[in-house]
């Protein structure tokens, strides 16, 4: 069995057909200029476009490139987890497929894996080709994170970065479902360093952020790793609860001095008011609750119907909950038709 590579890169692929034949050209060139061994891990994402078939065509050309295929869409964080539970590397680097992480930056990161540090991760400077309101929210975000987490999250950073042996093999240990991978590689802690750089645009196929998916994904961020949600709920309904006593005593002695109150436009506005906030609570308690009840189901986090490519070609997948080793186990006797994690 040949000896598991230096360097493994990951890229989550979903309805990219336009970008990888750039992508794979411009990645080997770095990685073959880099000195190292190295592997490309794709994991396509239950793609519609052709995507798979290119990229299962790279695979049969060059055997240091592998295809983990999905059996459905699982979204993008699923997939980064897949290809970083699939990589045989001793450094693992992670990157979207949408040329806007530019592979060159991978020189400068692994020279900061050289000098010991364990999670190198490509810090935005500018973001070129994005709209003055993603900019604002985006920034938001990050800044809003870092005050409510416990957790040193960097800010205007991506999935972009590479893991050394210690910080990969304790991200592949952290099974949650409602993953945050830029919260959860910057919990692992160990040395962490910062790698700048200018975002360019997109230039060909369309975002996989649209606004709902940003929400949706900004709410997972936080829910993960903070309760300051469940803190402000408490606190509101301690403030609404001061606000409506304090008007109660208001009415008593209003109605003790004989002043007539025309009260209908106020309650009204009370009872909706009220009914309002405790909505809000119950709504922040739901979302903890869901995510209480994806966990205890201890579902998989990802199915793979087929792998292409490498000596791990029908080879079985590690089990669920159970990452996988540096080198690949030898296959079963009997064949399974999924396999899980």
């Amino acid at each position: 069995m040949r000896r598991a590579p230096d360097l493994s890169v990951v890229l989550p692929v979903f309805n990219e057909i336009e970008n990888l034949d750039e992508l794979r050209a411009r990645l080997t060139k770095v990685l073959d200029g880099c000195g190292r061994s190295w592997e490309i891990v794709f994991v396509d994402d239950g793609s519609r476009d052709g995507s798979f078939a290119r990229m299962a065509a790279f695979a049969r050309e060059d055997a240091r490139i592998r295809v983990v295929r999905f059996a459905r869409n699982f979204g993008h964080q699923m997939a980064l987890t897949a290809g970083v539970d699939h990589a045989r590397g001793r450094l693992v680097a992670v990157m979207d497929a949408d040329l806007q992480d530019p592979p060159e930056l991978l020189f400068e990161m692994l020279k900061k894996a050289d000098e010991g540090f364990e999670v190198v991760y490509a810090q935005r400077t500018a973001r070129e080709g994005e709209t003055a309101f993603k900019k604002a929210t985006a920034a938001a975000f990050y800044r809003l994170m870092r005050r409510w987490t416990n957790v040193e999250i960097p800010v205007d950073t991506g999935d972009f970065r590479l893991l050394g042996p210690k910080a990969a093999e304790a991200f592949r240990g952290l099974r949650e479902r409602h993953r945050f991978i830029r919260g959860l590689t910057a919990w692992v802690g160990f040395a962490q360093t910062a790698v700048p750089y200018v975002r360019p645009p997109r230039t060909r196929g369309e975002t996989k952020w649209p606004l709902r998916k940003m929400l949706r994904f900004a709410v997972d961020a936080l829910t993960s790793f903070s309760h300051v949600p469940l803190q402000l709920a408490t606190w509101l309904g301690f403030l609404v609860s001061a606000f409506s006593f304090l008007y109660i005593v208001v009415v008593l002695v209003l109605k003790i001095r004989g002043v007539n109150v025309m009260g209908w436009t106020t309650l009204m506005f009370f009872i909706l008011f009220l009914g309002g906030v405790q909505l809000i609570v119950v709504g922040v308690l739901g979302e903890y609750i869901g995510r209480i009840y994806e966990e205890v189901k201890r579902r998989p986090l990802y199915l793979v119907s087929e792998i292409v490519g490498g000596e791990g070609s029908g080879g079985p997948l590690p089990p669920a909950d159970a990452p996988p080793a540096a080198e690949p186990p030898p296959p079963d006797d009997e064949p399974k038709q999924f396999h899980t994690t």
